[in-house]
């Protein structure tokens, strides 16, 4: 894989070769061409779904769940999703192809290259950041994807009112995250809970790395904000 844009930046994974099944590496070779986007120029969304639907972005899906299951769910919305995990775009590819969802794009690349270079501003309804990695270390703190850069990143990329949705099973960054999104006054929090944690909503699914962290009694935390 090729990352689109070579401006430097502190990448929040490590691109790993895992292994990929018959199945997914069929998938890949089959169903990419249809589902998957290696934008040049800004993206124009009612052209690449051919209509004029919200967009919700989805970075890191891993598996793909969280995608296929706003996708069935949610219709009237527009799925794009961003991963470099080869494996993990095989099984959305596959589970996208057995549902015969249309709603659904992929882009394999770094998400925040892709973001600064071919988002547009003010083009997005929802911005979905499920169980990135928390890179445990101090030392490796830099590397977590939701940072001060990143939120000034995005926030331009929602229209007004959009959603930021973050979950993740670690405590600390969970609490970091929302001392963050605290201190912008340009975010505002979940109107409906007006706490620092959200119920997990209807479009968010009860993920398989979610339910391996439950049975280590890892709690899920939620965080909801808004563009202001």
């Amino acid at each position: 894989m090729k990352f689109l844009s070579d401006r430097a930046h502190i990448r929040s994974f490590v691109l790993r070769k895992g292994k990929m099944t018959t199945g997914q590496r069929q998938a890949v070779d089959k169903l990419m061409p249809h589902y998957a986007l290696t934008p040049d120029s800004p993206l124009d969304f009612s052209q690449v779904f051919g209509n004029d639907n919200p967009v919700w972005l989805d970075i890191g899906f891993g598996n793909g769940e969280s995608i296929i299951h706003a996708a069935q769910n949610h219709p009237e919305v527009n799925l794009l999703g961003i991963e470099v995990h080869l494996p993990g775009v095989g099984r959305l590819l596959m589970a996208a192809d057995e549902n015969n969802l249309h709603n659904i794009r992929i882009i394999r690349n770094d998400a925040v290259d892709i973001i600064r270079e071919f988002i547009p501003d003010d083009s997005l309804q929802a911005v979905h950041i499920y169980f990135p990695d928390p890179w445990h270390k101090k030392r490796h703190h830099k590397r977590r994807l939701v940072q001060q850069e990143f939120l000034d990143l995005i926030r331009p990329k929602l229209n007004s009112g959009g959603r930021l949705h973050f979950a993740t099973d670690w405590q600390p960054y969970a609490e970091e995250v929302a001392l963050l999104l605290e201190q912008n006054t340009d975010w505002l929090i979940n109107s409906q809970t007006q706490s620092r944690y959200a119920p997990r909503p209807d479009w968010r699914p009860v993920t398989k790395f979610e339910r391996r962290g439950q049975r280590l009694n890892h709690a899920s935390f939620d965080l909801i904000w808004h563009k202001q």
